[in-house]
């Protein structure tokens, strides 16, 4: 690819950018004003972002990428709206490896983690919501509340992450888990809030 096509390659990069933006927005059901008073972006610059009339930069996209939950790739070179493909980017945050399986927001959200066996102190915590754990290979200790037991490989968990719970690899081999987070009638950003802090406290971040 030469110069030229490269920077044509690049021009229609960013003209999708707007449109995408836009998309993310409205799908989430917030206005420009909120995503202004949420980002510290001005109404009128969003505005024109969405619109192609000014160009983004990394000092724009960074925030919004925050907002909008979703990676600065995604976010520039993602698939057109509509397409239903959804690109796993495994992440690791202390030895553990997750893969996001839902982007949208809602009250649903599955995660595929790989959780290494380790010796390490059970921390409980505990938020509104609930979670629902398939063991796809290894063993898996889960402590909710005063009940402490090991999920087999095929075995399902269910629990109120009210009450407080912790989990980790029983033995001296990973484990891998399928897990949905719920939450119970609440609005999608206090939502996505709660699924943000659950998976956190599932990678050990708090």
């Amino acid at each position: 690819m030469d110069e030229t096509e490269t920077a044509a390659q690049l021009d229609l990069t960013l003209e999708r950018i707007g449109p995408r933006l836009q998309a993310l927005r409205l799908r989430r059901g917030v206005t420009l004003a909120e995503v202004a008073a949420s980002t510290g972006i001005s109404k009128s610059t969003l505005s024109r972002l969405e619109t192609g009339q000014r160009r983004a930069s990394l000092e724009l996209l960074l925030p919004l990428a925050r907002e909008y939950r979703v990676s600065l790739d995604d976010l520039v070179g993602a698939p057109e709206t509509g397409d239903p493909r959804v690109r796993l980017r495994p992440r690791t945050v202390n030895g553990r490896t997750v893969v996001a399986l839902t982007r949208q927001p809602g009250e649903r959200h599955a995660w595929k983690i790989l959780v290494p066996h380790s010796v390490q102190e059970p921390r409980l915590t505990s938020h509104e919501g609930s979670s629902w754990m398939y063991v796809l290979s290894g063993r898996i200790r889960l402590i909710v509340g005063d009940r402490d037991v090991v999920i087999e490989s095929g075995e399902v968990a269910e629990f109120d992450t009210r009450t407080p719970h912790w989990f980790g690899a029983a033995g001296d081999q990973d484990a891998e888990i399928l897990t949905i987070f719920g939450t119970y009638g609440e609005r999608e950003h206090r939502s996505a809030e709660l699924a943000t802090r659950h998976l956190s406290e599932v990678l050990g971040e708090l």
